[in-house]
């Protein structure tokens, strides 16, 4: 009994609008969801619906309008968590927002949604944003708040997005991990309470947790059935998303910019823009979910994301620091007996007065090491010309070591606190993007590299370490500011680069897969999805991270991490993304050096499926021994089908693979490709023809090897 009364009571005290009369309906669709909002007499605008697009969009009106309010504020009557809490600069801390307009432009696939809002006491405005993409299903959603008071107003809370919902019950699919273990999949039911998921990491958003989840509405989804909403931040520093189930059973979701230690200060006149929320709604399963934000992510949300990605030699593997002018140019032939298409040289190749002989010494001197390359980058650049192949670089721009000339000509330009001891990751510190000064240093290590050196034709921009012991010399009594700035100077910086430079494909790399989000992807061709390249780990990482990523932007090398597993193992888990190598190819025998030939040529030739295909999901390695996914043409008449058995049990039964996305009406030539020499097909009717119907009813059968063994088959489906 006080239970529903407590209800009872906060729901007429808080939410007349139920009572209220709706003067106004607000739709975000696209072809296939509805996003729909009711202004009522109160003034206030309320969230009625969120999913399947309703063919007579009239029934919305209908709808009730509850306790959803679209961005619920602090110090009101609500007494859960608020998406916006401020204090005015006359010490108010409330806020209060009602409708003021609205509209909609539409710009070819995509019709922009803008709701303003204000305070009535104080002028303070809120603009909530909704970009709605037709085709591929997916929403992008932010706020602008302006602060026109005469003086700062302080923000404590400022989320880009409020979602809420009303199910029996909630299942959350969340992503995290560690260095060499990303992207761990768990699925758990939320309760009453709240559940966060955030990062206080600063230079990126993700290492332990990642700023993406999946929702399921009323019992857990699979690949091909259930309600789910995908979602992901789009945003390189700390982020938070909140769950929180109220005591009716409402859930509430809030995204955005995590608080912590970041109270921000908006001036006078100012506008502070959170970052955007990109999330979809599909009611056929987890897969038809990542098919759209992938699709999404191809046309609007990654650089070149139509594009191609070149095949990559990088040198780590072989040689560490220890190399030297000839011995790189050595392996430049490796690069051409592997058929790839540009040499990677990674970290070592500069620092003069502190050599980067290892890591404890020389970042952020970015100058040609003189011992180890006489005739600078440009040397190299020519010798690898010379011989057919680009050349691309390792860069780390946002940070220094202590033992460098930077740190000892600017200490001011270093993240530190001054009365503590200096801590370290990796032997290095961050520098102070906040710092306009930095920013501009930052710029000029990529221009005056690119400028001197214009055929160089790749970037690998890396960020080893977190921050921690944090101070901003620069920032001075605005400390709370620092972890936004700095991703915000980030920005900046790149928004330079790309200005002048808006085709060169960069690898945004953080110490494995520390920054992959969509606000930093619109300046990167891929990621590296993490430094653990053993093939059975992969499997894992890269089937968490093809959740929100498409094919091309996830940076596969084939390396000599797990020996025990085949080359052809390596090689086919690294066909699933962008493929590159990093081994020491002198070490390889003949036979390998020829079947990893012709597997560049045979990845070459299928992976404009493997990166504009919609992808499926068949088999998780979470639930067998084995993984299955497969990639399918726009037009169905190309697929590609991965197969990877991690480690068989003794007598293990696996039952045939069941293909999905193929046309049931056409039919299709399976055939097994990308063999050793010699090796017989494990594809049992390899060769054969069957329908699209066949195959996605009755499947394929591929014979598996000795128990404790991998194998790996690619199969390719062509319609005939």
């Amino acid at each position: 009994m006080i239970k529903k009364s407590v209800a009872l009571l906060f729901f007429a005290a808080g939410f007349v609008a139920a009572q209220a009369q709706s003067i106004k309906q607000i739709i975000v669709e696209t072809k296939d969801v509805s996003l729909v909002f009711k202004v009522y007499s109160n003034n206030r605008v309320y969230q009625t619906y969120f999913g399947k697009k309703l063919a007579n969009t009239a029934e919305y009106a209908g709808l009730p309008t509850g306790r959803k309010e679209a961005y619920i504020t602090g110090g009101m009557e609500d007494q859960n968590e608020p998406a916006i809490k401020v204090t005015h600069t006359d010490g108010n801390p409330s806020l209060l927002l009602q409708y003021v307009a609205d509209k909609q432009d539409k710009q070819g696939d995509m019709t922009e949604t803008t709701i303003e809002l204000k305070d009535p006491k104080y002028p303070v405005e809120v603009v909530l944003h909704y970009q709605a993409y037709e085709q591929e299903n997916v929403i992008k959603a932010w706020t602008e708040i302006k602060n026109d008071e005469k003086g700062a107003l302080t923000l404590t809370n400022y989320a880009s997005n409020m979602l809420h919902f009303d199910a029996a019950k909630y299942y959350l699919t969340q992503f995290h991990g560690d260095w060499a273990t990303e992207m761990k999949e768990q699925e758990s039911q939320l309760t009453s309470g709240i559940k966060v998921i955030d990062s206080k990491l600063g230079t990126r958003a993700d290492k332990f947790q990642a700023p993406m989840f999946m929702l399921a509405l009323n019992k857990p989804a699979d690949e091909a059935s259930g309600e789910v909403v995908a979602a992901t931040l789009a945003w390189t520093g700390n982020f938070q998303f909140q769950f929180e189930i109220d005591e009716i059973n409402g859930l509430r979701v809030i995204s955005g910019i995590n608080p912590y230690a970041s109270e921000y200060h908006l001036a006078q006149g100012k506008t502070f823009t959170t970052p955007a929320l990109i999330f979809t709604y599909s009611n056929t399963g987890k897969g038809q979910a990542t098919r759209n934000i992938h699709k999404w992510a191809r046309n609007y949300g990654v650089m070149d994301g139509k594009g191609t990605r070149v095949t990559l030699l990088n040198n780590w593997e072989a040689t560490g620091f220890k190399f030297d002018e000839q011995m790189l140019v050595g392996l430049f032939d490796g690069a051409n007996k592997l058929g790839v298409d540009l040499f990677l040289l990674d970290d070592g190749w500069f620092g003069n007065k502190y050599p980067r002989s290892n890591d404890k010494a020389g970042l952020g001197d970015w100058e040609a090491n003189k011992t180890i390359l006489p005739h600078d980058v440009e040397y190299l650049v020519k010798q690898a010309e010379a011989k057919g192949i680009k050349f691309g670089i390792w860069l780390e721009p946002e940070m220094v070591n202590p033992k460098s000339e930077l740190y000892e000509k600017h200490p001011e330009w270093i993240l530190k606190l001054p009365n503590r001891e200096e801590n370290y990751q990796r032997n290095q510190l961050v520098l102070d993007l906040t710092n306009p000064k930095v920013q501009d240093y930052v710029y000029s290590i990529v221009d005056n590299l690119l400028t001197k050196n214009p055929g160089v034709a790749y970037i690998k921009w890396d960020c080893n370490r977190t921050m921690s012991n944090t101070y901003s010399p620069y920032l001075k009594d605005k400390q709370s500011h620092l972890y936004v700035d700095y991703t915000l100077g980030l920005y900046k910086v790149l928004d330079r680069v790309r200005a002048k430079y808006p085709t060169m494909p960069m690898m945004l790399c953080s110490g494995g897969g520390g920054r992959t989000d969509y606000a930093a992807m619109k300046y990167f061709t891929e990621f590296w999805p993490s430094d653990n390249t053993d093939p059975v780990e992969r499997v894992f990482i890269q089937w968490g991270y093809s959740n929100f990523f498409p094919a091309l932007t996830v940076s596969n090398h084939i390396t000599s991490w797990n020996k025990t597993a085949s080359l052809k193992f390596r090689t086919d888990v690294a066909m699933m993304g962008r493929m590159g190598y990093d081994m020491d190819v002198k070490k390889m025998t003949e036979a390998e050096i020829k079947f990893s030939h012709a597997a560049v040529a045979t990845y070459n030739r299928i992976k404009p499926v493997i990166f504009q295909g919609d992808l499926y999901r068949l088999v998780s390695p979470y639930e067998e021994n084995r993984a299955d996914l497969m990639y399918v043409s726009d037009k169905k008449d190309k697929a590609i089908l991965f197969n990877y058995v991690l480690n068989k049990r003794y007598k293990e039964p696996f039952t045939k693979i069941k293909m999905q996305g193929l046309d049931a009406q056409k039919q299709y030539k399976v055939q097994e490709i990308n063999l050793v020499e010699g090796a017989k097909a494990a594809l049992q009717d390899n060769g054969k023809i069957f329908s699209g119907e066949y195959l996605m009813t009755i499947g394929v059968g591929i014979t598996t090897g000795s128990a404790g063994q991998q194998s790996s088959n690619v199969i390719e489906v062509t319609q005939q």
